[in-house]
């Protein structure tokens, strides 16, 4: 079995609406906007889910254990390269929009929405407010947004 390498074979798409967040369909998909060609190379910060422990340990333990809690995803966060003119993701990702993040990985970035693919995640979104990223010599303007889920995200998703 071949490992994938993640350079290249991911897709990110801001999607104002999907009716079923475990199976959302190619035509809700392709009426997103594609943000990945315009995101840095490390854009994508903080998605990943952090699971709580709740304690369950009794008096005459000598075993601190636990049992699962809830998911959280604090603080994810998309960043860009602002573009000159044109730029749609800075006009759309504005505070307080609301929508849905979706993430695909393994297939080509370039890889058209399909039936049966597998998303990383739904995850329903509001835009928190914009911030420029400190300049640095020899780098491109860039900003970023962080998103507070909305809901439980839909972890595995797959396209009907």
């Amino acid at each position: 079995m071949a490992d994938n390498p993640s350079d290249g074979n991911i897709r990110v798409s801001w999607v104002t609406a999907i009716a079923n967040k475990a199976a959302p369909t190619v035509a809700e998909l392709n009426a997103g906007l594609i943000l990945t060609s315009l995101m840095t190379g490390d854009g994508l910060a903080g998605w990943a889910p952090e699971t709580a422990s709740v304690p369950n340990r009794k008096l005459d333990s000598t075993f601190n254990s636990a049992d699962v809690g809830s998911i959280s995803i604090e603080d994810p966060t998309l960043r860009f390269y602002k573009q000159v003119t044109g730029d749609t993701v800075y006009t759309t990702l504005v505070k307080n929009a609301v929508g849905f993040v979706v993430i695909r990985r393994v297939l080509a970035s370039g890889t058209a929405w399909a039936s049966t693919q597998l998303l990383m995640g739904v995850y329903p979104a509001k835009c928190a407010q914009r911030k420029w990223i400190d300049i640095e010599e020899n780098t491109m303007d860039r900003w970023e947004v962080q998103m507070k889920i909305t809901a439980e995200p839909a972890f595995d998703a797959v396209v009907a």
